[in-house]
């Protein structure tokens, strides 16, 4: 209360006016700071009693701006003091302080804004900018006063007028105007006739309620004796219009509005209304509003700004049906004495004047309520993260109206939580961190991509949110520190991605996983142009020059590295020792940064004393139990979650894998934790099956590799007690149901590894023999003999499961385990066919029995059919539009968008028949490929209506590439690419499976150029056996290139017209294309050698070469593992190998050898692809197929003449250039790998006037551009530089495939075309004999150019008539009457065009008015 009073001579920093102190020699006693109030008020009376000059004296310093005289003392002070300003004077000190440094030059804003040009005119700016009085009065332009109404001054019974005294101003007009005395009394004095102007009339009259006329419309402009009539005449008519019109119409035409006007006009007219309006922060009536509480859409609004700054999110403006406006209340009142809760007294020093703009902040708030419709407003959050709508009322003491901006709105917006995580009081920063750390989570979850069109996790990115939790993690308060590792661990890790993962570990390759590394961006390095390759940078030394702030924002997880993230965790776990969700979350960090990268993960098994401590304080080799189900602290116990972050650490490699397991003590460590039933753990229940699920993966894992394998042989008891007790531990009883699901999974995963490792001890063997000496892994400890006796209890347990399919309460369970079961026998059978014990009469008995006893009943249980019908729902394929929204996902920070996945149909959903079908393939793969008469047996599979349903669908699918779906998307293509394999067995065998071999061959055309890196074997193994197969290409054996024969004659005999012999060969190319499969197919694997490498570790694998693998983390998602435009492969490569030179042209004078061979089973191949399956290049739009075989002419100067080659490229332009593929060959849109055609495009003309002599098959293909709905700057290029070609392109309008109208019509607009056009003509560059088509289009473009009727600018009428006046005085009368008589294209005539017989009326009479307007003016000239 004391800050709320003031006296007028108080020395108070807080007074709004500063006050000047002029020192004096005699002064009373100094207060000290052991003086009580009562001494204070004591001191004061003594000085007032002593009549003494006062120490200071308030002076006023005069504004030379206004012209104000100077003086000294408080005299002139009277009623405006309140705006005077108080200046503190010191005897002897001058008024300005010497300056020490020179002053920068001042910079008017004037001549920053003028425009200037470099050339222009130094004395005609002079003459602009000119201020002589003679300049001044010759831009004088009188105003328009015959409308203005003239009103008399009003007659007095004075003499004189009255004098103005200072005394009345103040009580005639408001106080804090800074307007002149004059203009004062003026206003005062129209207030009180009643003739108050719009802009000076009090902010009370402006309230909606009162006003009667517009705001904006004066009615100044208007010409009439009753413009202010008129204008209230016209405001009357907008009301009623309003009134008539609906709510809705009317915010229809206010969008139409405010899309036509200029945004600056709009937001001046905003201005205007606010000034009128007043703003009241008192609650308000408020009509009710018909919008609800729920969802409120936002707009994410992100700004640049340094580490200090925040963005902020703004709510969209919501278009709500209102009753009403709301109405804007008067005022409130000022506060006075009364309202005080403690009244002043009058012993209290300078507390005599009240100051109510302090006292605002005491008011109640007033209600919440929308600002406005059209006014975005700011997203505010709760400390859980949860977004309030803006008209959501809370109650104060929730905490949430703390802040200064909108403190009638609960919550929190974003840059209120920056300001208050840089706090000096640890609650505020520790609270704002928490609540940051909830918004993450929530949006990592996608909860706000609904009611947000942005991303916030970019949005604090972008604001420094990477920086901001870095610095707090060296807070030295553990509760701010927690915080921040809170919201780290809420920014990088996605728990449902994890769990996803961990679900699909024990499918087939599922402990393989992408190294989440955002996509490459590649920079261009301006340092580094022109330099040779041995001076330029290496990218680790670009890496290292880089700032922090440049690392992260391209990949947050390298710029956290960059910052020293891991030894401050290391510190924080082994000297501050937090608590258990702490230390949880910052292993789930460590796990994710593991995820990142090999690299990432070596920095990881790098860092200084950090996997030690990990190892010695959370994987002990012995602990005691815990006290509390949940403990203080978690020092000295095992965690699953540090058993996970050392599997995922073994993922990056097989060096890293041996580094944990041989120097951390991680094999031991195993030993003791599944040496024991989990029961006898001393954890918690859960926490028991946990670890040692993560156990057995971990040993999964490095099975992988060939190691830990010794283990094997140590742990046997109990690793078949544990199997022995699977049936018992999976009872629908259980309450840890899906724990111990998990550890079977996790068992049997383990067990097929044993198995691939097992297998390879004999080849490895063998290996070390013929080696002699070169390097060979050394074979692993566990051989053949250790792993046969699991087949026959397996197996059994798989007999129990599948019977179990027909218990309600068991099938769940059943259809979780059977899949590990099926890869675990793929496994043993596939590792037994390569062993010297094989024998081959008892195994195919086995296989017998297996397929009658286990595969077929399984296949044909109802659970199982059930399954199967949502392949189609489940496919990521299939449903690359899903409905299903994901999380936010950001390119800096790459995540698998799992949050929501598992709840939601699809490929790790619970009813995805994917896991089944996918081990199912696979062992049908191997005991197919054993026992070879099995396959017929599984006919049913690939006959059923969902599999073909789902294949079909396939086939016509365009899945986009991304990490959200690449880790789905190689599970599904595993299953295509089994299903594909069963195919290749039963097509040759099954004639009702060969009814659908177009299918499955489609089906693997577009396949091939999906498969991810990893799959190059799969890639490999298409190529080889289905892609290039006549069994597959059924058309080729079955009248397809007859058909395509007789499909050509109709053609011919609908359209009557006449081809070249050449375009009548596509049936006898299919047949011969269809002979020579065997050798395209050697072609491609030719071209294709350099997979070598990739193709051979991708088989190793795939097929459980586990000795020979270095890593399980795929390579990096750069995108597919074969471009699109594969098939033409071999035509790129050798355009490549070429070479171009600076024209454009090719600078070889002889191909390289094989390459014609390569380019004709190239075209055979195309020719193919497009006559049958047409569909599998759809993905390649048809400027990029014309942009390819474009090559066939750039590559050698005769390649083209090559007979069987020009045969091939006339079938394959006659079928790019039918009709219903001309009209979506879009020549403006660049190709794939150009950046232009043009540019591609002037290569072929160059190199057609260096090599074509005149061939019809290249002119066709120069022609084809040069149609009229194509850019007019190929053409220009035809009749401008390079129009000595027009002399050889003799291509006839027979040979041409394309309609000649194509070329005609429109009629061309452009005047240089045109120009050039009608030289070719006139200089007979252009003829008939030379080039028929070009002569007939430019013919035709002419003759519609002179003879238009249509209007057009005084340029385009002058060519016009100037090139009809040529036209008439030609000295050549057959292109004179070519040019004045053509009538139509006729292809069977002789010119190729049709003419009158005489110039019809119209055009005659149009060219006598050009030759009379000439006559006329030559005689005008006499």
């Amino acid at each position: 209360m004391a800050a709320a009073l003031r006296a007028d001579r108080c020395w108070c920093p807080e007074r709004k006016e500063s006050s000047a102190v002029k020192l004096s020699s005699e002064m009373l006693r100094r207060p000290k700071p052991t003086d009580s109030e009562a001494d204070l008020l004591r001191e004061q009376e003594r000085f007032l009693t002593s009549g003494a000059p006062s120490a200071a004296n308030v002076v006023r310093r005069p504004d030379k701006r206004r012209g104000e005289a100077g003086g000294e003392g408080g005299e002139h002070q009277g009623e405006d003091g309140e705006r005077q300003r108080d200046v503190v004077t010191i005897e002897d000190l001058p008024d300005q302080l010497p300056s020490l440094t020179p002053a920068p030059a001042k910079k008017s804003r004037f001549k920053a804004s003028r425009v200037t040009f470099e050339h222009e005119d130094s004395e005609a700016r002079l003459d602009t900018h000119d201020t002589h009085i003679s300049a001044v009065l010759s831009r004088i332009v009188e105003r328009d006063t015959s409308s203005t109404p003239i009103s008399l001054p009003a007659l007095t019974g004075l003499a004189f007028p009255k004098v103005l005294h200072c005394s009345e101003i103040s009580s005639q007009v408001k106080k804090g105007s800074h307007k002149s005395i004059f203009a004062r009394q003026i206003a005062a004095q129209r207030v009180k006739e009643g003739k108050t102007p719009l802009h000076c009339v009090p902010e009370a009259v402006h309230t909606p309620e009162t006003t009667s006329g517009p705001r904006l419309v004066c009615g100044q402009g208007l010409a009439g004796p009753d413009s202010s009539g008129e204008t209230i005449r016209i405001h009357r008519e907008n009301q009623a219009k309003l009134q008539a019109m609906s709510q809705f119409e009317i915010l229809v035409e206010q969008k139409k509005l405010l899309s036509q006007l200029d945004p600056r006009l709009v937001e001046f007219v905003r201005s205007r209304k606010a000034q009128s309006v007043p703003s009241s922060a008192s609650p308000s009536k408020h009509l009710p509003v018909k919008s609800g509480k729920a969802n409120f859409p936002l707009e994410n609004v992100c700004r640049e700004s340094d580490s200090s700054s925040a963005a902020a999110l703004f709510q969209k403006p919501q278009e709500v049906e209102m009753e009403a406006e709301e109405e804007e209340g008067p005022p409130p009142p000022s506060v006075t004495e009364e309202d005080l809760p403690v009244k002043p007294q009058k012993e209290w020093v300078h507390m005599n004047k009240l100051e109510p703009e302090k006292l605002e902040w005491m008011r109640d708030l007033p209600a919440p309520r929308r600002k406005g419709t059209k006014k975005a407003m700011q997203a505010r959050f709760d400390f859980a993260g949860t977004l309030i709508p803006p008209t959501e009322d809370l109650p104060t003491h929730l905490g949430l109206h703390h802040h200064g901006e909108e403190p009638e709105r609960a919550g929190y917006s974003l840059q209120e939580l920056f300001l208050l995580s840089r706090s000096q009081l640890i609650q505020q920063r520790t609270l704002a961190l928490s609540t940051l750390a909830n918004i993450l989570s929530k949006a990592r979850a996608g909860e706000y991509v609904s009611v947000l069109t942005g991303s916030i996790v970019s949005t604090l990115l972008d604001a420094g949110l990477l920086f901001l939790l870095r610095f707090a993690l060296d807070n030295s308060v553990e509760g701010a520190m927690s915080a921040a590792v809170h919201a780290l661990k809420a920014l990088l890790v996605c728990a449902e991605d994890e769990e996803c993962l961990d679900s699909t570990f024990s499918w087939f390759r599922g402990l393989a996983s992408f190294p989440l590394l955002p996509s490459a961006q590649e920079e261009e390095d301006e340092e580094d142009e022109g330099l040779p390759e041995y001076m330029r940078d290496t990218p680790k030394e670009k890496e290292e020059r880089k700032s922090d702030h440049d690392v992260a924002r391209q990949d947050v997880v390298k710029g956290l590295l960059k910052m020293k993230l891991l030894p401050r965790l290391r510190y924080i776990l082994e000297v501050v020792r937090p608590s258990p969700r702490v230390v949880q979350d910052i292993l789930e960090i460590l796990t994710r940064i593991a995820r990142h990268s090999s690299s990432s993960a070596t920095q990881v098994l790098d860092c200084p004393r950090l996997m030690e401590t990990v190892m010695s304080e959370f994987l002990p080799p012995s602990w005691t139990m815990p006290s509390l189900p949940l403990p203080q602290s978690v020092y000295g116990l095992p965690l699953a979650s540090n058993m996970k972050l050392l599997r995922v650490l073994a993922t990056s490699g097989r060096h890293a894998c041996a580094r944990l397991l041989n120097s951390l003590g991680v094999r031991e460590r195993l030993s003791s934790l599944l040496s024991a039933e989990p029961s006898e753990l001393l954890l918690e229940s859960t926490e028991a099956l946990r670890i040692t699920t993560e156990a057995y993966r971990l040993w999964a894992v490095a099975a992988g590799y060939g190691q830990a394998c010794k283990l094997y042989i140590d742990l046997y008891p109990s690793l078949a007690k544990a199997l022995q007790s699977v049936h018992r531990l999976l009872a629908p009883s259980d309450p840890l149901l899906p724990l111990q699901i998990q550890r079977v999974l996790a068992l049997l995963c383990l067990l097929t590894q044993v198995t691939h490792t097992a297998g390879c001890h004999q080849e490895l063997q063998a290996g070390m023999v013929s080696s002699q000496g070169e390097e060979c892994p050394p074979p692993p400890p566990v051989f053949w003999g250790h792993v046969t006796g699991l087949q026959a209890p397996l197996l059994g347990h798989l007999k129990g499961f599948v019977k179990s399919l027909g218990n309600p309460e068991q099938k769940e369970t059943g259809l979780a385990v059977i899949p590990a079961y099926l890869a675990y026998l793929e496994a043993y059978y596939h590792q037994l066919s390569r062993q010297n014990c094989f024998k081959p009469l008892e195994t195919l008995q086995e296989l017998e029995l297996l397929t009658s006893e286990v595969l077929l009943p399984l296949m044909s249980r109802h659970v199982v059919q059930g399954l199967m019908k949502n392949l189609k729902s489940s496919s990521v394929v299939c449903n690359v539009q899903s409905s299903h929204l994901g999380p936010e996902t950001i390119p800096s920070l790459p995540g698998l968008a799992c949050p929501g996945l598992r709840d939601h149909p699809g490929l790790v959903g619970p009813s995805s028949p994917f896991p089944l079908l996918t081990s199912l393939g696979l062992l049908l793969e191997t005991i197919t490929s054993i026992h070879k008469g099995l396959s017929c047996k599984f006919t049913g599979l690939l006959l059923s209506e969902p599999v073909i349903g789902y294949l079909q669908c396939c086939s016509r699918a365009t899945p986009t590439l991304s990490h959200t779906r690449a880790w789905l998307l190689r599970h599904e293509h595993h299953l295509l690419y089994l299903l594909l394999r069963l195919a290749h067995r039963l097509v040759p065998t099954e004639p009702q499976v060969a009814k659908h071999a177009s299918m499955y061959h489609q089906v693997a055309l577009v396949l091939l150029p999906w498969l991810l890196p990893g799959s190059e074997y799969l890639a490999h193994e298409l190529l080889s056996t289905i892609i290039f197969s006549k069994d597959f290409l059924s058309e080729g054996h079955s009248g397809g290139p007859e058909a395509v024969e007789l499909g050509e004659l109709k053609l011919q005999e609908e359209t009557k017209e006449h081809t070249s012999p050449s375009l009548q060969t596509v049936g006898a190319l299919l047949r011969e294309a269809c002979v020579q499969l065997p050798s395209i197919r050697g072609c491609f694997l030719t071209h294709l050698a350099h997979l070598e490498p990739s193709v051979l570790m991708s088989r190793d694998a795939l097929l459980g070469r586990n000795p020979w693998i270095n890593s399980h983390l795929l390579p990096e998602l750069t995108g597919p593992t074969l471009p699109s435009d594969w098939p033409f492969l071999p035509l790129v490569s050798l355009y490549e190998r070429s070479g171009v030179s600076d024209g454009g042209g090719l600078a070889v004078e002889e191909l390289p050898g094989g390459a014609l061979q390569a380019v004709t089973h190239c075209l055979q191949w195309l020719l193919l692809l497009e006559v049958w399956r047409e569909e599998a290049l759809k993905v390649m739009p048809p400027v990029a197929k014309l942009a390819r075989l474009s090559c066939v002419f750039l590559c050698s100067s005769d390649l083209f003449l090559e007979r069987l080659v020009q045969k091939l490229t006339w079938g394959l332009f006659r079928l790019l250039t039918r009709r219903s593929r001309l009209d979506s060959l879009d020549l403006n849109f660049p190709p794939p790998g150009l950046a232009s055609f043009q540019d591609l495009y002037s290569a072929l003309l160059t190199q057609y006037e260096a090599v074509s002599f005149g061939d019809p098959l290249f002119g066709c293909w120069v022609l084809l551009p040069l149609q009229r709905r194509y850019s007019a700057t190929m053409k220009l290029a035809v009749f401008g530089e390079h129009v000595g070609m027009l002399r050889s392109l003799g291509v006839t309008m027979g040979q041409l495939s394309i309609p000649i109208e194509r070329f005609i019509s429109p009629p061309e607009d452009s005047l240089p075309l045109l120009r050039l056009y009608f030289r070719s003509l006139v200089t007979r560059t252009l003829k008939p004999c030379w080039c028929p088509v070009l002569y007939v289009v430019a013919l035709s473009h002419v003759n519609s150019f002179i003879f238009s009727q249509d209007a057009a600018a005084q340029e385009v009428e002058a060519a016009r008539r100037s090139m009809l006046r040529k036209i008439y005085y030609l000295t050549d009368e057959v292109l004179r009457n070519h040019l004045l008589l053509f009538r139509l294209p006729q292809q069977h005539l002789e010119f190729g065009f049709d003419t009158y017989d005489q110039l019809p009326p119209i055009r005659a009479k149009r060219l006598e008015s050009v030759i009379r307007l000439r006559d006329s003016g030559d005689d005008k000239g006499d």
